[in-house]
C-alpha cells in the first residue's frame, strides 16, 4: 500500500469513527444537548481534530442522516428486479420494517429526532432522503400503469403510505408496542403489516 493509499485509509476511518460516536452521543442527549466536545470526548480527541472532518454537528447529523438512507436504499434497490410492481411495492414495505427493526438508531436519527432539517430551503442537500422516495414514488407510478390505485395523487399516495409504515415502525422502535402487552413487538409488526398489505390490494 501506497503512503497516499495509506493516509486516505485512515482518514476515512477517523471520519467513520468520529461518525459511530456522533451516533451514540445523538442518541443519548438528543440533538440539542449534543455538542463537538462532547463527541469529541467519546473520541478522546481533541474538538480541533473533528474540525478537520467536519464544520460544525450540522454537517455530522447530516452526514448520518444521509448514510441511513444509502443502507435503506441499498436494500431496495434489487427489488427493481421484480417484475410485478405490487409485489415490488409490498417488498419495499418489508425492507423498511426490517430496516427500522435492525437499525433503531439510525431509524431514530433519520425520522424520529428532533433536530433543524429544513428541506424547503436546502432540498437538493438531502439527496439520498429524496432518492429514496423518489423510488416510492416511481413504483406507485408503475402500480397506477397495472390499474392499481387509480386516480390517486402519487404525492399524497406516497405520504400515507410513508406514515402508516412509519407509525408502526416509529412505535416499535420506541418501546411503545408495550401498550399491547399480550402481543409480542415483532408481531404486531407482522401481523400489522399484513393488515396494511390487505388494505393497499384493496386500493
Amino acid at each position: 500500500m501506497t503512503i497516499t493509499a495509506r493516509k486516505q485509509r485512515e482518514k476515512e476511518e477517523m471520519r467513520q469513527l468520529i461518525l459511530d460516536a456522533a451516533r451514540e452521543v445523538f442518541l443519548q442527549k438528543g440533538y440539542h444537548h449534543t455538542s463537538l466536545r462532547t463527541i469529541a470526548e467519546k473520541i478522546e480527541y481533541s474538538p480541533g481534530t473533528i474540525y478537520l472532518y467536519f464544520k460544525d454537528k450540522d454537517e455530522i447529523f447530516h452526514a448520518l442522516h444521509e448514510e441511513g438512507f444509502r443502507r435503506m436504499l441499498t436494500q431496495m434497490q434489487p427489488l427493481q428486479h421484480v417484475s410485478d410492481p405490487m409485489e415490488r411495492l409490498k417488498a419495499m414495505g418489508r425492507v423498511y420494517m426490517n430496516f427500522a427493526r435492525d437499525n433503531k438508531d439510525f431509524y431514530d436519527l433519520m425520522f424520529i429526532m428532533d433536530a433543524p432539517m429544513d428541506h424547503e430551503k436546502d432540498h437538493e442537500k438531502w439527496d439520498m432522503g429524496n432518492r429514496t422516495l423518489g423510488y416510492l414514488k416511481a413504483v406507485l407510478k408503475d402500480c397506477q400503469g397495472k390499474g392499481h390505485f387509480a386516480g390517486k395523487d402519487i404525492e399524497y399516495l406516497s405520504f400515507t403510505i410513508w406514515s402508516a409504515m412509519h407509525g408502526m415502525c416509529a412505535l416499535y422502535c420506541r418501546g411503545r408496542c408495550q401498550a399491547y402487552p399480550d402481543h409480542e413487538p415483532n408481531d404486531l409488526m407482522e401481523k400489522g403489516y399484513e393488515n396494511f398489505v390487505e388494505l393497499l390490494e384493496k386500493g
